[in-house]
């Protein structure tokens, strides 16, 4: 006969098996749930101020300062196996040097439904600088509104739910005084 270990390995066995088989198929079935958010961003001012980075004391370099207007109904992309939502807006532009960048300026964790309704005018969040020093001579910046789908099961889906329709050009660099 077989003894009680072995009994309690083939329930496990068994048990484990389908739990994973349930798993796999809660991932695939998230891949036929598509949606599509809408949203727009509109960009209302730009400053640029001169200033040291920590890192780089004897560096001076330009700071981008952003105020932003997000509108958008992201309730769409959750579902029974979206867990939380990842926002985030971005500027790319490319520098003088021809170096492209995709900055990260603001962003926002959404655990619910109920606060899927996005409407936000607002600054940067993070610093917003030029490492080859000075935004002159910089190719204009388009803004975008991006989101990350976390499921409970599954693949991390990445897409955009707004873009600014123009890019938008940096200033001059304004002296403090």
């Amino acid at each position: 006969m077989h003894t009680v270990y072995s009994r309690i390995n083939n329930v496990s066995a068994m048990l484990s098996t389908c739990v994973m088989v349930l798993l796999a198929a809660i991932s695939i079935s998230s891949y036929f749930l598509v949606a599509d958010p809408k949203g727009s961003i509109a960009v209302s001012s730009i400053q640029v101020f001169p200033g040291n980075a920590r890192r780089y004391a004897n560096k001076n370099q330009d700071f981008a300062f952003v105020n932003f207007n997000v509108t958008a109904d992201l309730s769409p992309l959750f579902n029974w196996n979206t867990k939380q939502l990842f926002l985030y807006v971005s500027a790319e532009y490319e520098n003088k040097r021809g170096v492209k960048n995709e900055v990260v300026i603001w962003d926002r964790i959404v655990r619910r439904k109920e606060d899927a309704q996005l409407s936000v005018a607002g600054r940067n969040k993070y610093a917003f600088r030029e490492l080859s020093t000075s935004f002159k001579g910089a190719a204009p910046a388009h803004y975008t509104l991006k989101y990350n789908v976390m499921p409970y099961v599954g693949v991390l889906t990445y897409g955009e739910a707004a873009r600014t329709a123009d890019p938008v050009p940096f200033p001059e660099r304004q002296e403090l005084s």
